[in-house]
Parts: structure tokens; sequence; C-alpha cells
């Protein structure tokens, strides 16, 4: 009679043990719930805004971050016939992203962080990047106004974290929000 008891005492403090982590993870905010950081590597040149080459020759797209084209493509084309912007002063905007993310991580060791898909449809590997102070480089280049936010599921760890940040540059007319409003 005891030991059931005892069981049942045990049960419920499990039980409450469990709704409060699951509480507690929920309340946290989606940046905080990072996994750790996988990889070590080494930022070796910044491709565009949102495309950085690593050391070891592997091309990182920045996940949730989506900066202008700066490279001649479609999508230069689509974002042009989008935004109604001439394709020139789109790859200037590009031009400008690129800089900024150059100035941001190129030539330092970085963290890589993974999250549901690891590449995308043109074989690049996909991640969240670091620098070794802990500057969240995808985060920084939206705070800063230099991109947008692209979200493609099941990639979405940061998603509402990402538009936070990007709606706060926009309302601060920061980077790229100074000069365009659809970019």
């Amino acid at each position: 009679m005891k030991i059931k008891k005892e069981l049942k005492i045990f049960q419920a403090v499990l039980l409450v043990a469990a709704i409060l982590l699951f509480a507690g993870l929920r309340i946290l905010p989606s940046h905080a719930k990072a996994v750790p950081v996988s990889e070590k590597a080494f930022a070796a040149r910044v491709v565009d805004g949102d495309t950085v080459k690593l050391s070891d020759g592997r091309r990182i797209r920045l996940i949730g971050v989506d900066t202008p084209e700066l490279h001649y493509s479609d999508k230069l084309l689509r974002d042009s016939n989008r935004t109604h912007k001439d394709v020139k002063e789109i790859q200037a905007m590009g031009e400008r992203a690129a800089a900024f993310t150059r100035q941001l991580c190129e030539g330092k060791p970085v963290k890589l962080e993974s999250d549901v898909r690891k590449l995308d449809k043109y074989g690049r590997s996909l991640a969240y990047i670091y620098l070794e102070d802990g500057t969240f480089v995808n985060a920084k280049i939206i705070e800063e106004g230099y991109a947008q936010v692209m979200t493609i599921p099941p990639n979405v760890k940061y998603a509402d974290y990402f538009l936070k940040l990007q709606r706060q540059a926009r309302d601060a007319r920061k980077g790229l929000w100074a000069i365009t409003d659809n970019m």
C-alpha cells in the first residue's frame, strides 16, 4: 500500500516537472532555444549578401536571409518585376548587402549551426553562422537592414525572431530600408 502511494506521488512529481519544463520552453523567445553550435569553420570569402564560401570550399547559404541579387540571374529579373526597380538598382543594393556581410564575417573563424534541412536545391549547405564573439550573422544582416526574411520550411527555427528584427530595421529605416520600402 505504501509503495503504491509513493509511486503515485512520484508520477505526480514527474508530471508536474514535465509540464513546467514544457511551459518554460514555450515562453522562451525562439532565438533562445538554439541547439549548441555544431561545427567550426573559416569564412574565406563572401560570395554575395547571403552566401559565404568556407576555406574547405563549401558554399554556405544563410538560412532565413534573402539579400538583393548581386549577380545576373532569373531571380534578379523576378525581383525587378516584383519591385518595379531597375536591375542595376537591385544589383547596387546587392553590392551594399554583400559589402556588409563581407565586413561582418569574411576572413574570420565562424561556427555553423544547422537546422532540419542541410542542403538547398542547388546543393549549397544551409546554416546559421556565428562569429567567435557570439554575433549571430544571419540575424545581424537582417537587424541592420541588409536583408529580408526568407523562410523555407522545415528550416524555421528562428523565423519569428528574424521577422521581429526585420520589422525593427524597416521601422528604423536601417540599411537598405533607408532607400527602399520593397527590397
